[in-house]
Protein backbone atom coordinates (compact mmCIF):
# COMPACT_ATOMS: atom_id res chain seq x y z
CA UNK A 1 0.00 0.00 0.00
CA UNK A 2 1.69 3.47 -0.58
CA UNK A 3 1.96 6.26 1.48
CA UNK A 4 -0.11 9.40 1.07
CA UNK A 5 2.30 11.93 0.44
CA UNK A 6 2.36 14.66 3.19
CA UNK A 7 1.32 17.85 2.57
CA UNK A 8 4.09 20.64 2.57
CA UNK A 9 2.29 24.09 1.23
CA UNK A 10 0.53 26.02 4.14
CA UNK A 11 -3.02 26.07 4.26
CA UNK A 12 -3.34 29.87 4.42
CA UNK A 13 -0.86 32.90 4.09
CA UNK A 14 -1.16 35.43 7.09
CA UNK A 15 -2.54 38.42 5.86
CA UNK A 16 -2.97 40.88 8.89
CA UNK A 17 0.37 41.89 11.57
CA UNK A 18 -0.86 39.61 14.16
CA UNK A 19 -1.09 36.70 11.91
CA UNK A 20 2.03 37.47 9.98
CA UNK A 21 3.69 37.75 14.04
CA UNK A 22 2.39 34.45 14.70
CA UNK A 23 3.80 32.67 11.48
CA UNK A 24 6.60 33.81 12.34
CA UNK A 25 6.96 32.53 15.89
CA UNK A 26 6.10 29.39 14.54
CA UNK A 27 9.41 29.57 11.90
CA UNK A 28 11.62 30.59 14.27
CA UNK A 29 10.82 28.10 17.03
CA UNK A 30 11.00 25.61 14.31
CA UNK A 31 14.70 26.48 13.51
CA UNK A 32 15.44 26.44 17.20
CA UNK A 33 13.85 22.89 17.45
CA UNK A 34 15.61 21.74 14.18
CA UNK A 35 19.42 22.89 15.31
CA UNK A 36 18.99 21.88 18.76
CA UNK A 37 17.17 18.60 18.27
CA UNK A 38 17.04 17.14 14.77
CA UNK A 39 13.78 16.56 12.60
CA UNK A 40 12.68 13.34 13.55
CA UNK A 41 12.50 15.09 17.27
CA UNK A 42 10.27 18.28 16.29
CA UNK A 43 6.94 17.66 15.67
CA UNK A 44 3.90 20.16 15.59
CA UNK A 45 2.76 19.94 19.30
CA UNK A 46 7.07 20.61 20.40
CA UNK A 47 6.85 23.43 18.35
CA UNK A 48 3.41 25.10 18.73
CA UNK A 49 4.79 24.65 22.90
CA UNK A 50 7.92 26.32 21.06
CA UNK A 51 6.76 28.94 19.88
CA UNK A 52 4.26 29.92 22.73
CA UNK A 53 1.23 29.37 20.04
CA UNK A 54 -1.46 26.88 20.43
CA UNK A 55 -1.69 23.59 18.64
CA UNK A 56 -5.14 25.37 16.86
CA UNK A 57 -3.55 27.95 15.46
CA UNK A 58 -0.51 26.49 14.44
CA UNK A 59 -2.86 24.13 12.44
CA UNK A 60 -5.27 27.04 10.57
CA UNK A 61 -1.16 27.82 8.96
CA UNK A 62 0.18 24.47 8.54
CA UNK A 63 -0.97 21.45 7.69
CA UNK A 64 2.23 19.08 9.27
CA UNK A 65 5.78 19.38 10.50
CA UNK A 66 6.44 19.14 6.86
CA UNK A 67 4.74 22.55 5.53
CA UNK A 68 6.37 24.27 8.31
CA UNK A 69 9.98 22.99 7.73
CA UNK A 70 9.14 24.22 4.13
CA UNK A 71 7.88 27.33 4.51
CA UNK A 72 11.26 28.00 7.04
CA UNK A 73 12.98 26.97 3.99
CA UNK A 74 11.08 29.17 1.56
CA UNK A 75 11.85 31.92 3.87
CA UNK A 76 15.38 31.40 4.38
CA UNK A 77 16.43 31.19 0.72
CA UNK A 78 13.89 34.45 -0.03
CA UNK A 79 16.02 36.05 2.51
CA UNK A 80 19.16 35.56 1.28
CA UNK A 81 18.41 35.96 -1.99
CA UNK A 82 16.83 39.57 -1.13
CA UNK A 83 20.51 39.91 1.09
CA UNK A 84 22.38 39.26 -2.35
CA UNK A 85 20.44 41.63 -4.84
CA UNK A 86 19.91 44.75 -2.10
CA UNK A 87 24.14 44.31 -2.17
CA UNK A 88 24.54 44.79 -5.64
CA UNK A 89 21.99 47.25 -6.07
CA UNK A 90 23.89 49.43 -3.58
CA UNK A 91 27.31 49.15 -5.53
CA UNK A 92 26.16 49.23 -8.62
CA UNK A 93 28.19 51.59 -9.74
CA UNK A 94 31.25 50.86 -7.84
CA UNK A 95 34.57 48.97 -9.15
CA UNK A 96 33.87 45.44 -9.28
CA UNK A 97 35.87 44.52 -6.76
CA UNK A 98 34.12 46.60 -4.29
CA UNK A 99 30.51 44.65 -5.19
CA UNK A 100 32.21 41.75 -4.87
CA UNK A 101 33.21 42.21 -1.41
CA UNK A 102 29.97 43.85 -0.43
CA UNK A 103 28.11 40.97 -1.75
CA UNK A 104 30.34 38.53 -0.13
CA UNK A 105 30.14 40.34 3.22
CA UNK A 106 26.59 40.57 3.74
CA UNK A 107 25.59 37.10 2.59
CA UNK A 108 28.95 35.59 5.37
CA UNK A 109 27.71 37.76 8.04
CA UNK A 110 24.23 36.75 7.90
CA UNK A 111 25.08 33.24 7.66
CA UNK A 112 27.76 34.09 10.70
CA UNK A 113 24.65 35.19 13.24
CA UNK A 114 23.33 31.63 12.92
CA UNK A 115 25.86 29.12 10.90
CA UNK A 116 24.07 26.19 12.24
CA UNK A 117 20.48 27.20 10.80
CA UNK A 118 22.06 27.70 7.00
CA UNK A 119 23.25 23.75 7.78
CA UNK A 120 19.93 22.65 9.03
CA UNK A 121 18.14 24.22 5.73
CA UNK A 122 20.14 22.79 3.30
CA UNK A 123 19.92 19.52 5.17
CA UNK A 124 15.59 19.71 4.87
CA UNK A 125 16.00 21.28 1.34
CA UNK A 126 15.09 17.50 -0.54
CA UNK A 127 13.30 16.28 2.33
CA UNK A 128 10.63 18.54 1.91
CA UNK A 129 10.68 19.26 -1.90
CA UNK A 130 12.47 22.51 -2.41
CA UNK A 131 15.50 21.93 -4.89
CA UNK A 132 13.34 23.36 -7.46
CA UNK A 133 13.50 26.87 -4.83
CA UNK A 134 16.94 26.95 -4.06
CA UNK A 135 17.61 26.17 -7.92
CA UNK A 136 15.45 29.12 -9.02
CA UNK A 137 16.69 31.78 -6.42
CA UNK A 138 20.25 30.43 -7.33
CA UNK A 139 18.95 31.44 -11.36
CA UNK A 140 17.50 34.34 -10.42
CA UNK A 141 20.73 35.55 -8.35
CA UNK A 142 22.54 34.44 -11.25
CA UNK A 143 20.04 36.87 -13.46
CA UNK A 144 21.05 39.76 -11.45
CA UNK A 145 24.98 38.98 -11.20
CA UNK A 146 25.26 38.53 -14.96
CA UNK A 147 23.33 42.02 -15.85
CA UNK A 148 26.25 43.61 -12.92
CA UNK A 149 28.59 41.71 -15.07
CA UNK A 150 27.31 43.27 -18.32
CA UNK A 151 28.21 46.63 -16.83
CA UNK A 152 31.36 46.13 -16.24
CA UNK A 153 33.24 43.70 -19.68
CA UNK A 154 35.70 46.23 -20.05
CA UNK A 155 37.26 45.10 -16.34
CA UNK A 156 36.49 41.02 -17.48
CA UNK A 157 38.71 38.14 -18.65
CA UNK A 158 35.62 36.55 -18.89
CA UNK A 159 33.60 36.95 -21.82
CA UNK A 160 30.15 34.88 -21.48
CA UNK A 161 29.04 36.98 -18.62
CA UNK A 162 25.66 34.37 -17.81
CA UNK A 163 28.07 31.41 -17.55
CA UNK A 164 30.08 32.80 -15.45
CA UNK A 165 27.41 34.33 -13.49
CA UNK A 166 26.33 30.80 -12.76
CA UNK A 167 29.91 29.91 -11.84
CA UNK A 168 30.12 32.27 -9.49
CA UNK A 169 26.94 31.68 -7.59
CA UNK A 170 27.62 28.13 -7.65
CA UNK A 171 31.06 28.56 -6.40
CA UNK A 172 30.72 30.48 -3.94
CA UNK A 173 27.41 28.81 -2.25
CA UNK A 174 29.84 26.03 -2.25
CA UNK A 175 32.66 28.16 -0.40
CA UNK A 176 30.36 29.41 1.88
CA UNK A 177 28.64 26.39 3.16
CA UNK A 178 32.42 24.41 3.25
CA UNK A 179 33.51 27.56 5.51
CA UNK A 180 30.18 27.01 7.54
CA UNK A 181 30.83 23.54 8.24
CA UNK A 182 33.99 24.48 9.15
CA UNK A 183 33.27 26.72 11.74
CA UNK A 184 30.52 24.31 13.15
CA UNK A 185 32.93 21.44 13.71
CA UNK A 186 35.70 23.43 15.40
CA UNK A 187 33.60 26.57 17.23
CA UNK A 188 37.07 27.96 18.70
CA UNK A 189 40.02 27.21 16.06
CA UNK A 190 37.42 27.96 13.15
CA UNK A 191 38.78 30.36 10.13
CA UNK A 192 37.57 33.76 11.00
CA UNK A 193 34.71 35.09 9.04
CA UNK A 194 37.09 38.16 7.66
CA UNK A 195 39.65 35.56 6.46
CA UNK A 196 36.14 33.29 4.73
CA UNK A 197 35.11 36.25 2.88
CA UNK A 198 39.14 37.39 1.69
CA UNK A 199 39.29 34.21 0.17
CA UNK A 200 36.31 33.92 -1.67
CA UNK A 201 36.47 37.79 -3.02
CA UNK A 202 40.04 36.44 -3.86
CA UNK A 203 38.90 33.50 -5.57
CA UNK A 204 36.20 35.39 -7.77
CA UNK A 205 37.92 38.10 -8.63
CA UNK A 206 40.72 35.67 -9.97
CA UNK A 207 37.72 33.71 -12.33
CA UNK A 208 36.54 37.58 -13.57
CA UNK A 209 39.71 39.17 -14.23
CA UNK A 210 42.26 36.96 -14.34
CA UNK A 211 45.97 36.93 -11.85
CA UNK A 212 47.82 39.93 -12.03
CA UNK A 213 51.11 39.46 -14.08
CA UNK A 214 49.53 36.49 -15.73
CA UNK A 215 49.66 35.50 -19.47
CA UNK A 216 46.08 35.84 -21.16
CA UNK A 217 44.35 32.47 -21.70
CA UNK A 218 41.09 31.29 -23.07
CA UNK A 219 37.65 32.98 -21.54
CA UNK A 220 34.52 31.62 -20.51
Amino acid sequence: MALARVRVTPRKQPRQARAKETVDLLLDATARLLIKDGYDRASTNRIAQKAGVSIGSLYQYFPSKEALVAALVDRYVAETGAICAEALERTRHEPLAVAVRATVEAIVATTAVNPRLRLVILEQVPRVGRMQKLSEQHSATSALIARFLDARRAELRVKDTELAAFLVVEAANAMINAAVATVDRTAKSARTEARVVDEIVDFVLAYLQGLPGAPAGSSV
